[in-house]
């Protein structure tokens, strides 16, 4: 956990990727890295599975109809470490930039297994933090396999400790009090461009962004930068596949909101929804410290003796040798 109270400049973005295009896609990262480097940003958040686009098809075809979404995602997935990785160090490196970044990653075993997977690189352009989904939400499953808790810690770094979680798992408690319990200080949210959970009647989506960003910041009084994709026309069209209806469900869908939330639970700046764009902030990691005199859920706000929490970082290989003489 870093001891020193940095104050800095943050933004996430609100942005649409060129959908199941991975290198189009990197192209626009920088251009959205070159407008928040002049805005002086020291950290900046994409939003889940940025590259090379969230697999909204799972949400709204039936499966039988859906493997030429799966392969495109498969041929454009992220390998880590790999090309697409070393070209986001680089623009990390050569803006002097932490960047934080939802992928799909493609199995290192096997060309069809994927994973909903979040990268931080630092200034220096180097990966200190892979972190996997650890539980595909919904329709996702037929898309991601299931993520190990490896790496669900936050990291070290000069501005702070920083943690992630990925859309639902910022609706586990188990798995915020984790972050919060490894002292951390700047929690990261992902999310998609739309959720169409129901056809005619679909839930405000925004509001469970809201809640659930708002709620860890308030618990856990840390500075939530929530990143969202932005659904363009472009993900409409290629999603639709020129079915009406399933073109309607997306045109309907509420759309996501990318915010700023105080260790308070206060939002900091306009909320950003229905257009792409930076939203950007000052944080001042001094403002941890009197929420906490209050309520400090990992430390003397907390009844060690009476609760605990076991977390597995064991890493899951999909075999393990026992070599024998």
């Amino acid at each position: 956990m870093s001891q020193s109270l940095q104050t800095f400049t943050a933004a996430v973005a609100h942005a649409a990727p060129v959908f199941l295009d991975r290198d189009a896609t990197l192209d626009k990262m920088c251009d959205i890295v070159d407008e928040a480097s002049r805005a002086a940003v020291a950290l900046l958040v994409f939003p889940e599975s940025y590259v090379p686009g969230f697999p909204l098809w799972a949400l709204v075809h039936a499966p039988i109809d859906t493997h030429g979404f799966f392969r495109r995602l498969c041929e454009n997935a992220v390998d880590v470490p790999g090309p697409a990785t070393e070209r986001i160090g680089a623009l990390a490196r050569g803006h002097g930039m932490f960047i934080s970044v939802g992928v799909t990653e493609r199995s290192p075993i096997s060309v069809g297994t994927l994973y909903n997977t979040n990268l931080l690189f630092d200034p220096d352009g180097t990966l200190i933090n892979r972190r996997r989904k650890i539980m595909p939400t919904w329709a996702e499953k037929l898309v991601w396999a299931q993520g190990d808790a490896a790496e669900l810690r936050p990291v070290s770094t000069v501005l702070g400790s920083i943690g992630v979680l990925i859309c639902g798992e910022n609706t586990n408690p188990l798995a915020r009090y984790a972050l919060a319990a490894q002292g951390e200080q700047i929690h990261l949210s992902t999310y998609p461009p739309a959720w169409p959970f129901h056809r005619d009647t679909a839930p405000d989506y925004a509001q469970w962004v809201r809640i659930r960003s708002v709620a860890h910041s308030f618990e856990a009084k840390v500075f939530n930068l929530t990143a969202a994709g932005h659904l363009d026309e472009r993900t409409i069209t290629q999603v639709a596949a020129g079915d009406p209806r399933t073109e309607a469900t997306l045109r309907d869908a509420p759309s996501a909101m990318s915010l700023i939330v105080g260790p308070g639970g206060e939002l900091i700046g306009d909320p950003l929804r229905g257009r792409e764009g930076l939203l950007i902030a000052s944080i001042d990691l001094g403002e941890l410290i009197i929420p906490r005199v209050a309520h400090d859920i990992a430390g003397h706000y907390q009844r060690h003796d009476l609760f605990s929490l076991t977390l597995d970082q064991r890493p899951r290989p999909p075999i393990r040798f026992l070599a024998g003489e």
